[in-house]
C-alpha cells in the first residue's frame, strides 16, 4: 500500500512483482473500460475499475494481484463508498491485456487465481495476436474471439458487447510483395 502509484506491482508467494504494461496494451484497456462504463451508465451502481489491486485469494491471503480492466456487479461491495486500498473481493469480470513482457506461464497462473477467487468471466486480451480467450467460472476456455467476433458480457453483464475490434488498435495494413 505504501509503494508509488506510478509503478505497477502484485504479490505473489512474497515477493514483488512489477507489472509492466506497454503503450498498446495501456490503450486496450482503456478502451475496454471506456465501453464497459458507457454499457453502465444507465446502472449507476454498477462499477468499472481500471487498473485496480485485488486481494481476495483465499488460499492466498497475502496475494495481491494488479487487473487492467474489472467490473463488480451492484451490491456486492460490503458499503456503497468506494474502498481505499486493495479490493477484497473478486471481480465479477477480470480482464487482462497481454503485455509484451508477459509469458504464456504467467497469464495462465493470473487466469487460474482470479478462477480460484470466483470471478465469473476472465477475458484474456492479446492485442498482437487479436483475440481474445474467454473463461468462465469452472475454468475451461469456453470461446476463442478473433477481431470480427462479438465479446459479450453473457449472463454476467447482460446487454454488453462489442466487436473485438473495437478495442485492438487498428490493424497494419498488409505488407505488399516486391
Amino acid at each position: 500500500m505504501t509503494l508509488p502509484d506510478d509503478r505497477a506491482y502484485e504479490l505473489v508467494d512474497g515477493h514483488l512483482v512489477e507489472k509492466q504494461r506497454g503503450m498498446k496494451s495501456s490503450w486496450v484497456a482503456v478502451q475496454l473500460a471506456h465501453r464497459l462504463q458507457r454499457h453502465l451508465d444507465r446502472q449507476p451502481a454498477a462499477l468499472v475499475f481500471g487498473p485496480t489491486t485485488y486481494q481476495c485469494f483465499p488460499d492466498s491471503p497475502n496475494k495481491v494481484r494488479r487487473l487492467d480492466v474489472s467490473f463488480i456487479r451492484p451490491g456486492r461491495l460490503p458499503t456503497e463508498a468506494l474502498l481505499d486500498g486493495h479490493c477484497p473481493l473478486a471481480p465479477d469480470i477480470a480482464a487482462e491485456v497481454v503485455s509484451p513482457d508477459d509469458t504464456h506461464t504467467e497469464v495462465s497462473k493470473r487466469t487460474e487465481d482470479y478462477l480460484a477467487a470466483g470471478v465469473a468471466l476472465v477475458w484474456i486480451i492479446d492485442p498482437d495476436t487479436r483475440t481474445v480467450l474467454v473463461y468462465r467460472a469452472g475454468g475451461d476456455a469456453v470461446g476463442f474471439l478473433h477481431e470480427n467476433d462479438e465479446l459479450t458480457g453473457e449472463s454476467v453483464l447482460p446487454g454488453f458487447r462489442c466487436r473485438v475490434a473495437e478495442i485492438l488498435p487498428p490493424a497494419k495494413p498488409a505488407e505488399t510483395a516486391s
